[in-house]
């Protein structure tokens, strides 16, 4: 979640700083069962008072019904080689679309992440042998799996079930504690190399060309709105099956690097009506063009980033941010096959990559 949780930005200038580490303590420790960390956030960052929701709202989802107590896979879980052989039948003329961001470090990115690539040496070595080789390496220093067009793994959101900083009462995909998952040097469970590759259907909701306009930030993608992207784009629900991705192109990626102060400042998206309307359809994955898919801030001012929480901690459902659909919607390509296969660092929280959409 490459993401800035705010209140009205134009009404409300807390000291930046301070309000950096409250997300970051925010991030850190684990969305609040019942918003009790995010109430004071806000409270901090507008320097006015929110009525707190009661702690321990959050009663256990674990173990996951359909993969079991021990799984860490979670919704990749759908892609099956009978879901495979099903997809493939979407490929029709053999066309190769990107739909992931270039990583550069002029790209918007979360409190004090940093995108930096140097080469060492020019060039960095060589030459070697009678026919004179040289080569190049880069070093990359980033938080890989949480810049640019990123891939939510089941490590990196969980909610605080009991009292502040008890790290066995923090809970992850399928009940997994923060005691049992953390590691210094990568988590011990839910890391990224246990997703399996996604080669699935994928459906795009055009909300732009939906709305007539750019989406705006805390503006919320209902169901009714998807209803009328299908019906607008001559697709039908029954055709979203179980396993298959969702996608929503609200306009807000166009500020991407051209206005990274607005971008990074709310956006619009997804609620918890989609959200729930996603666990029923049985989707594996949601993305979106903007730092989070869901909408920021959310409707309800007590409650940080609720949607992340449902899909990935409860239900291991994964989340793609800050892809990149204008080369679909130029040949109005709404549905495809989506090809994603996350980046397998041991114990990492997500993955960067490049996905692509085949039609």
């Amino acid at each position: 979640m490459d993401s800035r949780y705010l209140t009205d930005k134009e009404e409300l200038k807390p000291d930046a700083d301070k309000v950096d580490g409250d997300r970051r303590a925010l991030l850190t420790g684990g969305l609040v069962g019942g918003a009790v960390a995010a109430a004071a956030l806000l409270s901090s960052a507008a320097h006015a008072q929110a009525p707190a929701a009661p702690a321990l709202a959050d009663k256990p989802w674990w173990p996951h019904p359909k993969w079991g107590k021990d799984d860490m896979a979670g919704a990749s879980n759908w892609i099956t080689p009978a879901k495979v052989l099903d997809t493939v039948k979407w490929i029709k003329d053999g066309k190769i679309y990107r739909i992931g961001r270039v990583y550069e470090s002029a790209m918007p990115k979360f409190g004090e992440r940093a995108f930096t690539l140097r080469i060492p040496g020019g060039p960095t070595g060589g030459p070697f042998g009678s026919n004179r080789l040289i080569y190049n390496d880069e070093f990359l220093s980033t938080e890989i799996g949480q810049t640019g067009t990123q891939f939510d793994g089941l490590a990196h959101i969980g909610i605080q079930m009991g009292k502040d900083g008890d790290k066995n009462e923090m809970r992850y995909y399928n009940g997994v504690t923060e005691q049992e998952m953390g590691g210094a040097y990568g988590m011990k469970k839910n890391g990224i190399e246990h997703v399996k590759p996604f080669f699935t259907r994928g459906h795009l909701f055009d909300l732009k060309a939906h709305k007539g306009a750019m989406m705006d930030v805390g503006q919320e993608i209902t169901v009714a709105d998807l209803r009328a992207c299908l019906q607008k784009q001559n697709m039908q629900e029954a055709d979203i099956k179980e396993g298959d991705a969702v996608f929503f192109n609200t306009g807000f990626g166009e500020l991407w690097i051209k206005n990274n102060d607005k971008f990074s400042s709310g956006e619009p998206g997804i609620g918890m009506e989609v959200a729930k309307w996603c666990i029923d359809k049985g989707i594996c994955l949601t993305g979106a063009d903007t730092w989070a898919t869901e909408v920021v801030p959310n409707p309800d001012k007590n409650l940080a980033f609720p949607v992340h929480a449902e899909l990935l901690a409860k239900n291991g459902i994964f989340n793609h941010e800050n892809m990149d659909f204008t080369s679909v919607l130029a040949d109005r390509k709404y549905q495809f096959v989506y090809i994603f296969s996350p980046a397998p660092i041991k114990g990492a929280t997500g993955s960067n990559g490049g996905p692509i959409a085949v039609t």
